[in-house]
Order: C-alpha cells, then sequence, then structure tokens
C-alpha cells in the first residue's frame, strides 16, 4: 500500500510549533501539558517523540486532542536525535511558519505572534531566550548569554522557520554536535535572511545542576565549529598562568572587570535589563575560566574521535560556512547535498510508518528534570 501523507488538521493552520523530545521519565509531564495546552490556543503542535514504548504511549494519551505526536522517523539516521524529530516534524508541520522549540522553552502569546510577524520579513528567526527561576547555575549560564549579547547574537534554543525556504535549502545535516549553529550557517549558505532581534525575550527553564556539569565540555566542543573564538579561548589558562607566573596578577585582574563591563554591555542591549539579573555580569570571569578549561579539554576529545554524544562520539561541531556554500552551489559531495534529509520523512496516515512507536537510537537522552533540553 503506498504511504499517504496524514491531515492533522483540519485546515492549514497558520502558525506551527515543532517539539522534538526524548524522556526517560516524566518528572516535568503534568507542567509540559499544561503549557501544551495554553499553546495550542496560538499553534498546531507537531510532537516527535522519541521516549520509550511506555512513555510514548502515556504521553499519547495525556496529549491526545492538543497536539499531532509520532516517533521520529524510522528512515532518517542522523547521529543528532534532535536533528532527526526536527526533520520529522518540519514535513508534518502544515504552516509556513514554524516555530521550533527545546522542551524547556516556554513561549507566551506575544512571543509567538512575534515571531510570526518576523517570518513575514525572514527565512530564521533567532529570538533570545533568558532563564526562570534562576539557580545559581542558570546565573552563571547567563553570563554567556550576555557575551555574546555584547558582540553579537546568543544560540537560543528555539527558532522560527519558514517552511517553504527549508524544504527547498533541504533540512539540515543531522550529523552534527552544535545543530543550532549547523542550522543558522545552512540558511545563510543558501541565501536565506536571518534575523535575530535582541530584545524578543523568550523565557526557557533552567537544567538541573547535574545536567548543567555535564553539559560544560560539550558546550565547549561547540566552538571548534568557530576557530577564533576557540582559539581565544585556548588563550585564557596560559595567558593567566603567565601573568601569575610572572608575579602581575593585575593583568588577569584588568581582563575580568573587562569581562564584567563587556556582559553588562550585553546585559543592557534591548532592554534587558528587565530579564537578566545584574549578577549574572559578575559570573562573565567564571564563566570564561570554565570555557578556557573546557576548550581544552574539547580539543582532547577531538583527539581521541570527538566528544561522547547518545552512546556515540560525534566528530563534527558544525560544518564551516564554506563547505555548506559548496553544498549549497552544488559543487560538492559532501552527505548534506546527497542525502537531502527533508525528503526522507515519508508519512503514512497514522503518522510516519505502520509500526508501533518505539524508541528510536537517534534521539537524545532526557536526564530526570524537566529542566534538561532535548
Amino acid at each position: 500500500m503506498p504511504l499517504r501523507r496524514p491531515t492533522p488538521f483540519p485546515r492549514p493552520p497558520e502558525l506551527a510549533y515543532v517539539l522534538p523530545l526524548r524522556w526517560d521519565d516524566d518528572a516535568g509531564l503534568d507542567e509540559l501539558t499544561a503549557y501544551l495546552r495554553r499553546l495550542s490556543l496560538h499553534a498546531a503542535i507537531v510532537v516527535v517523540d522519541g521516549s520509550p514504548p511506555a512513555l510514548f504511549a502515556r504521553h499519547a494519551r495525556r496529549w491526545r486532542g492538543l497536539a499531532v505526536h509520532v516517533p521520529p522517523d524510522p528512515g532518517l539516521t542522523c547521529a543528532n536525535g534532535k536533528v532527526a524529530g526536527v526533520l520529522t516534524g518540519m514535513r508534518l508541520a502544515g504552516a509556513e511558519h514554524v516555530v521550533i522549540a527545546d522542551d524547556d522553552v516556554r513561549y507566551d502569546a506575544e512571543g509567538l505572534a512575534a515571531v510570526r510577524r518576523l517570518l513575514g520579513h525572514a527565512d530564521l528567526v533567532r529570538p533570545q531566550n533568558y532563564f526562570s527561576p534562576l539557580p545559581w547555575h542558570a546565573r552563571w549560564d547567563t553570563a554567556r548569554t550576555l557575551l555574546n549579547r555584547a558582540v553579537g547574537a546568543d544560540y537560543p534554543g528555539t527558532f522560527g522557520v519558514r517552511r517553504s525556504f527549508f524544504e527547498r535549502m533541504g533540512g539540515y545535516d543531522g550529523d552534527v554536535l552544535f545543530e543550532n549553529l549547523e542550522l543558522i550557517r545552512t540558511v545563510r549558505a543558501h541565501g536565506g535572511v536571518e534575523l535575530a532581534p535582541p530584545g524578543l525575550y523568550v523565557r526557557r527553564l533552567p537544567p538541573a545542576a547535574s545536567r548543567f556539569w555535564g553539559q560544560r565540555v560539550r558546550q565547549a566542543y561547540d566552538d571548534l565549529a568557530q576557530p577564533v573564538r576557540l582559539a581565544l579561548f585556548l588563550s585564557v589558562l596560559p595567558v593567566c598562568a603567565a601573568a601569575l607566573l610572572r608575579r602581575r596578577p593585575g593583568l588577569p585582574a584588568a581582563g575580568a572587570a573587562v569581562a564584567v563591563a563587556l556582559a553588562e554591555a550585553g546585559r543592557r542591549r534591548a532592554g534587558g535589563r528587565r530579564m537578566f539579573p545584574w549578577e549574572a555580569s559578575l559570573f562573565a570571569p567564571v564563566w570564561i575560566l570554565e570555557r578556557g578549561t573546557c576548550s581544552w579539554l574539547a580539543v582532547a576529545a577531538a583527539l581521541r574521535g570527538g566528544v561522547p554524544y547518545a552512546g556515540r562520539r560525534l566528530k563534527v561541531a558544525a560544518h564551516s560556512p564554506r563547505w555548506l556554500r559548496r553544498q549549497a552551489a552544488g559543487g560538492g559531495s559532501g552527505a548534506l547535498e546527497a542525502r537531502k534529509p527533508i525528503a526522507l520523512c515519508v508519512p503514512s496516515q497514522n503518522g510516519l510508518v505502520d509500526e508501533p512507536p518505539h524508541r528510536h537510537s537517534a534521539t537524545v537522552a532526557r536526564p530526570g528534570s524537566i529542566g534538561s533540553p532535548s
């Protein structure tokens, strides 16, 4: 029997919301269900769920009537499970304007309306996340956000995407670690218009402290896709050590002061003082020292074949802009051009394939906390 595309919505929605997730427990099920209920008033929701069968079935019962709930397409072999979820969800989203979001992102009606409005002029929209509530480790990680805002734009856990453009570019490569940067660079390589308004704030739940610590080296590995940034952080420890050995503690102290001032500039940008606490700027030197340390560990991981991720090692953080432009122009033989991943999502009348829900090996494990992103 030929596979048929499902019709999950009675009419094409004006805005779709794609949520890829994989949970190993349901600690945050009630909170997420309440969020989806509010969200369903403003967007058609597609949840791509790679959870084990028992959890998948429970989610299906709880979210019936709120969302189209499907497993990831088994035809996708992405090493990064989040990308498999996104590619699956984009195939099923019936709207031209689509919001992609991690399971810890919490939009309000105003934020959704703003993304939809901006997608009238852009192919990719990058909102600005902020943590709420703010435990100590979220303040620490907010320093990273503030420094990114000071020199450019932060990397959020959510994007707005124009679906027709996403399909024309063939999706994006799912065998990289830093999938957000890969998506951004792929859109740029295909000539897409990107908007990153620093004042478009979208709330994000903080991870558990154990998840925060577990992400330090993995996040530092992302910088392998940004060589200048990596070189800067690799220099932190040698410069500090040389200054201390020469009994010149004023140099690290001056660097710390500059870091705090830079973070504070990012905090004050586009009304950020309403969203980010002032003490987060004080964590900037601590975060830079952490990243400087973890960057060396990330380089060591690269030499060992990549960073551990979902039971395997991922070597590539993200492809270079030049490589992606070459694939977009059809002048190379890389994986993205050959695979055209969005075309692999072939849905059936029951969702994706005529088989029972199962645990998909290419989806990212979620620790026991709703605060942990998929």
